[in-house]
């Protein structure tokens, strides 16, 4: 391995005033677009695109990533203090972030995901780094046929997280997924529950669906209870930098978790296809899979916001895999950074591997140094943000539902999401109130799309054979491990699922 190949591009940046200042500027300018609902890190690249236009092709892809790296440290800002989740991704924080700050827990929340982003973005660049000599036939590997089966593990995860009535957390879960089938079908393009309207031809917004289950509810049952979004009767509405460290220190605590789920963010981020929101519901649904105490989730566990967390930060490294070497974007964010890339004159392909590893090594770089260096940024900020948490619900609700308006529409610039916003927010509302989960939404929503057109594809190649491949049969065992864990839980140890509906 060649030591001086991979380190000088590190000392170039950090001994350079002009990438080191690029990257401190990328790194507010990138929370900004994770922290305001609907604006998110695509948005983000196409908006900059015409400040770095003419500037040298490292400093301008160095500050365009690492902007995008850190979108979502900002998303979990509104998904932990108001429920509203920043960007897609940011939805699984949601779940024990937000109970977290409702009962006065919000620095630690934050805390606890400003160490999970800076980790698992580290992570994601190392994994980017020691994936380079393996890289071709791991990214190859996985076929349509794998796609299915991993989105079909993930749908496993409604389980784990239905609460106390398994057949609650299936119903909601289908819903979502039939949820998902509207739009134009990826087989034969014929129109499905559209009613001829063209907004819905890509199907429902995940982020209107996101906001409309969560923000809206959570608004509404806070408009009705009146005080403010914590619930700390009794307790000074104070609390000092050390509840955000605490949060920081909580992920050094549960170190395996940090690892496991850092790695596995970044190898789904490395398969094109998949997504953010595939590997942030994955990796939680991991966490509580493989807890001894799963109960605690979905009740302010601070491990459900470490899982997310790492993930939403480390599929960044993994994205960057098959974006340089083979021009296959690896998230919808990556698509638009290779528009950015070629226009600054780099030419992502197998090429790189030959005659651009010193670029790719300064990219590396600014991933993990964006990253780690975001943690600093973020800790100066988020004691303020925590203390949001304390103001009257009265002030704010409006402030809130302007930012989940304003997210529903500006993810695709449609004024008919606003609608649909509105439609899924009763919905999300009764679920609250009656008692039934709601995470399988948004996980049936997220994953049914990907399963059924990979399931196309699938048997359009291999017939029902695809299921004896090598890396399926792999799959088709972690399914089946996982519902044999959950029958063996729910059997053997009935008192230990406790995690409430009302998530």
């Amino acid at each position: 391995m060649d030591f001086q190949a991979i380190f000088t591009p590190l000392y170039e940046i950090v001994t350079s005033f002009h990438l080191m200042g690029l990257i401190m500027l990328a790194i507010p300018i990138g929370m900004f677009f994770g922290a305001v609902p609907g604006l998110g890190g695509k948005l983000g690249i196409v908006l900059l695109i015409p400040f770095v236009f003419g500037m040298d092709p490292l400093a301008g892809a160095v500050f365009l990533l690492a902007m995008h790296a850190v979108v979502h440290t900002g998303g979990s800002i509104p998904s932990i203090l108001f429920g509203v989740p920043g960007t897609g991704p940011d939805a699984a924080t949601i779940v024990d972030g937000f109970p977290m700050a409702q009962r006065g827990e919000a620095g630690r929340a934050l805390g606890a995901s400003l160490g999970a982003s800076g980790v698992g973005g580290v992570i994601g660049a190392l994994f980017l780094a020691a994936m380079l000599p393996v890289l071709r036939p791991v990214v190859l590997a996985f076929s349509p046929a794998e796609f299915f089966l991993l989105a079909l593990f993930g749908i496993t995860f409604i389980a784990m997280l239905s609460g106390r009535s398994l057949i609650k957390g299936v119903a909601v879960g289908f819903l979502g997924l039939l949820l998902s089938l509207v739009g134009l079908d990826p087989h034969t393009g014929a129109e499905r529950y559209t009613f001829d309207q063209l907004f819905l031809w890509d199907g429902v917004s995940v982020v209107a669906a996101v906001l409309g289950l969560f923000a809206i509810p959570e608004m509404m049952s806070l408009g009705v209870k009146g005080g403010a979004i914590a619930d700390v009767e009794g307790r000074p509405a104070r609390y000092d930098i050390k509840q955000v460290l605490d949060g920081i220190f909580d992920v050094f605590r549960h170190p395996w978790l940090t690892l496991r789920t850092s790695v596995l963010g970044a190898a789904i981020g490395a398969i094109p296809g998949l997504g953010g929101d595939a590997a942030s519901w994955l990796c939680y649904g991991h966490a509580v899979q493989t807890s001894k105490n799963p109960e605690n989730f979905g009740k302010g566990d601070v491990r459900g916001v470490i899982a997310p967390e790492t993930a939403n930060n480390s599929k960044e490294g993994g994205a960057l895999l098959p974006t340089l070497f083979f021009g296959v974007p690896g998230s919808s964010g990556m698509a638009i950074l290779i528009g950015a890339f070629v226009m600054l004159g780099i030419q992502p392909g197998p090429a790189m591997a030959l005659t651009g590893m010193h670029l790719v090594w300064s990219l590396i770089w600014a991933l993990a140094l964006a990253n780690f260096l975001s943690v600093f940024v973020f800790l100066v900020m988020a004691p303020a943000f925590s203390l949001l948490v304390f103001v009257r619900g009265a002030l704010l609700i409006p402030f809130v539902l302007v930012l989940a308006f304003l997210g529903a529409y500006l993810s695709e610039a449609a004024w008919e999401n606003i609608v649909l916003l509105v439609g899924i927010g009763v919905l999300g509302f009764f679920l609250k109130k009656h008692g039934w989960p709601r995470p399988p939404f948004v996980i049936g929503l997220v994953l049914g799309a990907i399963a059924e057109d990979s399931i196309h594809k699938a048997l359009a190649i291999w017939g029902p054979t695809f299921f004896l491949r090598p890396l399926s049969l792999v799959l088709i065992a972690l399914i089946v491990g996982t519902v044999a864990l959950y029958i063996h839980r729910q059997h053997f140890k009935p008192g230990r699922r406790e995690v409430p509906n009302d998530l």
